[in-house]
């Protein structure tokens, strides 16, 4: 009897155990929608964590090449065709989903807690585990839509989030002083606005408040915006606070003093005189202590540390990039858009 060649790993499309494996990817598609109007992006996250596992499994174990995905979504497009979601390209998703996530517990627990775009996202943007699975409870935390995820990715937040200098651990119990620590940023990222050089600190605070929107989403979730130049009366003497917000979720109000340069030791001396002021004049029993944040353009790490050492109010010192503006010198001898695009058609043509 004439032995049969073995079945090609790239192409086992034709045989039984393709058969088997499609069928029960249909199956469970159907049960998914039956369960979808339940809870529509956890079944979502889950088919899509399933599909892609299968696929996975049967690439490493029985060989399947990568042309077994092009199948695959031909033959769920002709099975189901008003469900969206069975592209070749999305499959390859669910197959760098499962990948990325091994552990089915995990997929059913935080993870189907956001959105596939979302996913879809952090696997394009995020490369380091650690990394991702940190952007992913921070959007579970905040509530992120998508469009700001991809903004708290871009702007580096896993690396800035807690790195300002402050004198929390001395001036606040525990937790709060951890949760404060991780409120505060260095730097904060101001991509929104562009100042010259020879602007001044009114410069930035309208540039801020202009962008307002921007500029909460910058300063995290919680932040509720009071005033600028906010009045306070000391001693039948006027003084001004450049930014005053109230934190809702730490219960406390947050004093925002700008610097145009680097810090100087006696901003802190001037942030704690404001502070003592707000806990006065403004704070309700039940709030906790007002917290300062000093950001300035630059600042010295040891001048900033020994200038909040033994003060008694809690506040910290961070640093801001602003948007970064090209140089007039090299305004209008750059390629413009256009341009590019004509350059670019022109090489695919003679290519």
């Amino acid at each position: 009897m004439k032995k049969h060649d073995p079945i090609d790993p790239v192409t086992p499309f034709q045989s039984a155990e393709y058969s088997s494996f499609l069928t029960d990817i249909k199956k469970r598609i159907q049960s998914a929608q039956i369960r979808a109007v339940l809870s529509v992006n956890h079944e979502l996250v889950s088919l899509y964590w399933h599909i892609g596992s299968e696929i996975l499994v049967r690439q490493e174990k029985l060989g399947w090449g990568a042309k077994v995905i092009d199948s695959v979504s031909e033959d769920l497009i002709r099975a189901f065709p008003d469900v969206k979601g069975f592209s070749q390209r999305n499959l390859k998703y669910m197959r760098a989903f499962a990948e990325a996530y091994r552990d089915e517990a995990i997929v059913q627990g935080v993870l189907a807690q956001i959105s596939w775009y979302h996913h879809i996202t952090l696997l394009d943007k995020v490369k380091e585990p650690a990394q991702r699975e940190w952007y992913i409870r921070k959007t579970v935390e905040n509530g992120w839509s998508r469009n700001v995820l991809v903004h708290q990715i871009e702007s580096g937040l896993f690396h800035r989030e807690g790195k300002a200098i402050t004198n929390f651990s001395q001036n606040l119990p525990a937790p709060q002083s951890d949760l404060v620590q991780q409120m505060m940023k260095d730097p904060y990222v101001f991509d929104f606005l562009s100042l010259g050089e020879d602007a001044h600190e009114r410069d930035l605070e309208n540039g801020l408040i202009k962008n307002l929107r921007d500029f909460l989403i910058e300063l995290g979730v919680g932040f509720s915006f009071v005033g600028s130049q906010y009045h306070l009366d000391v001693g039948d003497q006027d003084f001004y606070i450049d930014l005053l917000f109230y934190h809702l979720r730490l219960r406390c109000f947050v004093v925002i003093d700008l610097k145009i340069g680097e810090f100087k030791p006696e901003y802190a001396g001037k942030m704690n005189f404001y502070l003592s002021a707000v806990d006065d004049l403004l704070r309700h029993r039940s709030d906790k202590p007002s917290i300062g944040i000093i950001l300035c353009k630059s600042r010295n790490h040891a001048v900033a540390e020994y200038a909040l050492r033994d003060l008694k109010k809690p506040l910290g010192v961070s640093t801001y990039q602003l948007m970064t503006a090209l140089p007039d010198n090299l305004k209008g001898s750059l390629p413009t858009v256009k341009e590019l695009e004509a350059e670019l058609a022109r090489g695919e043509e003679e290519s």
